[in-house]
Formats: structure tokens, sequence, C-alpha cells
């Protein structure tokens, strides 16, 4: 199979969009390249072609499900999203490794790192916003907040395909909330704690 050389742009895009797509959610994010490449709106490095096959997509669909059902348990999403660490990381950074493979061996690792990275920070985020979420004695923020992030996998995902640069800018500045809320998320977790720790001084 011949491979498909991406301009400068659309390299970007395939890996800081899909990397953080994957943070999200990483079966929405496989499934819809699939589906994309397959249906010929999207043309994938050969590097990439796997995601084409039926088997994986089917796969990642079948995951999707159960995540999608997992994910808007209260309580129990704060478990299941930190299982999700040692897949949605690891894929985000196979993902943007395999979406450079027209790039440099020492490139093509430092795409992945990046990669690693970028999915990190988004699941951090994700994870971040349901704690504070958690903590809400209704489940609907919980059920809102899932649905959402799903749509937004998959909305990142298509439209680093079609439109790579305002991708790459939605996923920045979407990056820099994530650095907000993780950090407001910590300081009120911190103050939480130390109020506890000075309840039980004074019991």
């Amino acid at each position: 199979m011949r491979d498909v050389v991406l301009p400068p742009d659309e390299l970007a895009a395939l890996v800081v969009a899909t990397s953080f797509a994957a943070g999200l959610n990483v079966y929405i994010t496989v499934a819809t390249l699939g589906l994309l490449a397959r249906a010929g709106i999207v043309t994938l490095p050969a590097s990439l072609q796997l995601l084409t096959s039926g088997w994986i997509i089917g796969a990642a669909a079948a995951l999707f499900v159960v995540e999608f059902v997992a994910d808007k348990i209260p309580a129990f999403d704060l478990i299941w999203n930190a299982l999700q660490t040692v897949v949605r990381v690891p894929v985000g950074a196979l993902l943007a490794f395999g979406a450079t493979a027209q790039l440099s061996p020492g490139k093509q690792l430092l795409a992945a790192a990046l990669g690693g990275v970028i999915a990190l920070a988004a699941h951090g985020g994700k994870t971040a916003v349901r704690v504070a979420a958690t903590a809400s004695p209704e489940p609907l923020s919980n059920i809102a907040l899932s649905l959402g992030e799903d749509a937004l996998a998959g909305f990142i995902t298509w439209l680093a395909t079609r439109h790579p640069l305002w991708a790459t800018a939605i996923v920045i500045g979407l990056l820099t909330v994530v650095v907000v809320v993780i950090r407001a998320v910590g300081r009120a977790l911190a103050s939480l704690f130390r109020g506890n720790v000075g309840l039980v001084a004074r019991d």
C-alpha cells in the first residue's frame, strides 16, 4: 500500500486532535477514524490503516457501548476512568506515532510522547471534572458530562479530518481550560483535606 504524505497542518491536527479525543473517549475516537477512512472521507497513513478493519471498528464500538453505560454511573465512573488511564494514554501515544510514520524515527517518538501527554491532559481534565460532579447529589450532571464528552471526542476527531487548523485551535483552547480546571479542583481538594485534618486535630 502506498503511504500517504500528509501536509504539516493536517499531520499536526491529526496528532493533537486525535490524542486529545482519545484522552476523552478512546473507543469512539478509534471507531470514528476507522469509519471515516472506510467511507473514503479521510485517507489515513498506511501505518493507521489497521483502524479500518471491521474487527477493530467492531471491537471499538462494543467497548464504547460498555463505556457509555459505565461512564454515566456516579462514583463508579471515577473507578472506570481510573482504570481507563492505562488505555487512553497509551493509545493516544500510539495514534500519534502511527500518524507520523512519514517523519524520522526520532520525530515519531517525539510525536508519540506529545500525543501521550495530550491524552493524559484530556483524561486528567475529564477525571477532575468528574470528581467535582460526583459531589453533587443528583446523577444528571454525570450523565450530561459523559454525553458531552462522547460527542466532543467524536466531533474533534471528525473536525481534524475536515478542518485541521480549527481542530488544533479548539484543542489548544480546551487544553488551557483543562489546566485551569485541574488546578481549581486540586486546590479545592487540598483545602477540604486541610479542613478535615483540622477538625480531627481539634477533636
